[in-house]
Formats: C-alpha cells, structure tokens, sequence
C-alpha cells in the first residue's frame, strides 16, 4: 500500500511539471520568473490585408482627391478675385438674394456693350469708344439681336452739343456726368445718348470693355471660329505699320471658316481697311462692326461649351481675361441670371444687325460737319432718328412663339 501511494504521489508531483513543459512548448506561453506562474502572451496585432485592386484604387483616388481640392481652390480664387474687381464686395453678397434681371418681367433685357482702348497708354483717344453695340434680349422667346451702332454717327450728345457718339463716353468721364436713371460717369452719358437719341429702346445695363478682353478671351477659350464672306474672292487683309514703317498682316483672313487666336481676333475688331494695299474692306468701318459681332457670337458659343467649362486651366484665364478689362453695373448675381438666359439663345436666334444695310437698303448717309468733319447721319435728316428708331421698333416686337 505505501508503495502504491508513493507511486501515485510522485505522478501528482510530476504532473505540473509535465503540464508547465507543455505550455512552455506552445507559441502564447509567457513565463513570470517572480511568481513562477505562466500567463498567456498577446499575439501581435496583423492588420488586415486589403486586395490589390483596393490598394491601387486608393493610389489613384488620393492623389486624385488633393488634386481636385488644390484645382478647385484655385479656380474659386480666380473666381473671387475676379468677381470682386468687376463688382465689388456687395456683387458677391448679391449672390445670396437671387433676383431678376431688369426688363425681364416685360420679357426684355437690353445691354449697352462699349469698347475702348484705355488698356493701351499708347493709342491716340483711348477713352473714345470706337465700338459700340446694344445687345437685346427677347426672354420669353429666347431670341435677341445685336446692333452695330456706328462710332462716326453723328448725334446731339444731351448737354454737350452735336459730335460723334463715340465721344459722349468721353465727354461724360471728363465732366463727371451724372442723370436720374443712369449710371455714373461716361458710360451714364453714352447710355442717354442711345437710349434717349438714336434707338428709343431702354438701356437695362452696360459693359465697358477694354480691347485687350477680346484677345485674352478668344486665347483663354483655346481660340475661335469665324466664317469670312468677304466681297473679295481673296477675303480680308489689312496690313498695319510697325514703329519702323515696316507692314505687318494685321488681319489675313481667307473667306470661309478659318480658326483664330487671340491677336487675329483682335486685329479682326480693329482692322477696317485703311491702310496701303488691303481688300475685302468695300464698306471700310462696316466691316469692322460686322466683324466685331461675328466675334462676338464666336466667342459665346466657345465660352459656354462643355470643354471651356470643363476646363480650369481656360475657365481660370477666362475670369481673368473678364476681371482685368470689363466694368459693368450689373451685380454678381444679375451677370449669374443672365448667363442663364444667354445661354439658352442659339447663335442662330441671334440677329447680327448693322444699319447700313436693313433688307437691302441702308438708314444713314454721309455728312461733312460745319467743321470740316466727315460723319454719317440718319437717312432721313440731321437727328432725324425715327426711321431708325420704327425699325427697331420691329425688331422688339414679341416674336411668334416657337411650335
């Protein structure tokens, strides 16, 4: 008996030495030399393994996604700066107070468009606004027309006596002009003698452009398309002198379509034929204006299609090109709204309207001044406008809507 029970005592004893060197063997023992008593270690923490297709997506979208951020913030900065030169701190808040357009309740919104050189130290008259055009917008219909009014028109400027218009912006600057209902300054001015003289149409808002906001815009856009219809089989060329004396092809144009750059565009707006061995400029000043709408629509159509939009390298140096050269009373939310509207007007239902030639026959004729000076008045007389004021008249009449 006492053997049996030394034999069992000494297999308890030799039990936890055998169970201590199993545990030691497995890979979680941890052994506490103290207390001599195993504990259980942690196993280390392996994070959990992503697919490949996971991870390579991850490299794309993050670099991505800063990208974005990083175009985004510039793109708003352009936008804010640009807003802010054009209208102010108050045309930003505009935004937040939505609102229409004026003359939109009455189905029309008519825009005074005025071009001078005040971007070039340079150029003789810098403040004479030698392009001037009123755009109107049917926007019931969706239709507008753009009138070319010529810079030699003579006319009554209000309170200045008779000269050609494009000396009123001029004359208003200098004199600090200032009427109930109009702006501030030569741009109120010129708007009175359009309004009030020559159309009889109501002026809603202006836009003062700088010449060198054609060339920056048509670059910015990546270029435009024109159509040339010249009178000669050639087209148009206009060669201009250098500081030298030296000529240079301002505008090189052969007739049909033709894709320009910014300073094509530009000597296109400029160019009207008087120089040394040009042609396809029959109608001298004419063509000019005529040009300048064909730009015009040329570069809303490109301005507002998807790959300009899309774009922010052009969109950016298209707000740029707006914010450096154009002043405008229009606030930031009214120049959103009518955006809006301009962009659902076709160029097709935009009728390009010059004076001289309305269903085959003209409304102004020649005239030399007291002064020696050659302008062009209305057909009908000295500030006779009504033949001109009745025509319009017919094209502001409410269109038949669209089956």
């Amino acid at each position: 008996m006492k053997r049996a029970k030394k034999a069992t005592g000494r297999r308890r004893a030799e039990q936890p030495d055998n169970l201590l060197d199993l545990n030691r063997s497995l890979s979680n023992y941890a052994y506490r030399p103290k207390t001599g008593r195993p504990v259980a270690a942690r196993e280390p923490l392996t994070p959990p393994h992503r697919p490949l297709w996971k991870r390579i997506l991850l490299w794309i979208f993050v670099p991505l996604l800063i990208l974005l951020v990083a175009v985004g913030g510039w793109i708003g900065y352009k936008l804010l700066a640009n807003e802010i030169r054009v209208f102010g701190w108050g045309g930003v808040v505009s935004l937040l107070h939505p609102a229409k357009l004026k003359g939109e309740n009455e189905g029309r919104v008519t825009i005074l468009l005025a071009g001078n050189s005040a971007d070039d130290a340079n150029h003789g008259g810098a403040n004479l606004t030698d392009s001037i055009m009123v755009l109107s917008i049917d926007t019931k219909h969706n239709t507008a027309f753009m009138l070319s009014i010529p810079r030699d028109l003579y006319v009554d400027i209000p309170g200045f006596g008779h000269a050609k218009i494009n000396e009123a912006y001029q004359d208003g600057e200098q004199n600090h002009f200032q009427a109930s209902g109009y702006a501030d300054g030569g741009m109120g001015l010129l708007e009175k003698t359009v309004s009030e003289t020559v159309s009889g149409l109501p002026i809603d808002y202006y836009a003062l452009v700088d010449y060198a906001a054609v060339r920056q815009a048509v670059d910015a856009v990546g270029g435009i398309t024109i159509t040339v219809a010249s009178s000669n089989p050639r087209g148009l060329y206009d060669p201009s002198p250098d500081l030298n004396n030296h000529f240079a092809p301002l505008v090189d144009l052969p007739n049909g379509s033709s894709k320009i750059n910014g300073v094509q565009a530009l000597g296109l707006a400029r160019a009207r034929g008087d120089h040394y061995g040009s042609y396809g400029y029959g109608l001298s000043d004419f063509e000019r204006t005529k040009n300048q709408r064909l730009i015009m629509l040329a570069l809303k159509d490109k301005a507002i299609s998807a790959g300009t939009l899309s774009n922010p390298v052009k969109l950016g140096n298209l707000f740029d090109s707006l914010g450096n050269n154009v002043k405008t009373d229009m606030s930031l939310g009214e120049a959103k709204r009518f955006y809006d509207i301009i962009t659902k007007v076709p160029n097709g239902d935009i009728k390009s309207v010059g004076l001289n030639d309305v269903n085959g026959n003209s409304l102004l004729d020649s005239y030399t001044t007291a002064r020696g000076q050659s302008t062009l008045i209305p057909a009908t007389g000295v500030d006779d406008f009504s033949a001109i004021q009745a025509y319009l008249k017919q094209l502001t009449t409410p269109a038949v809507t669209k089956q």
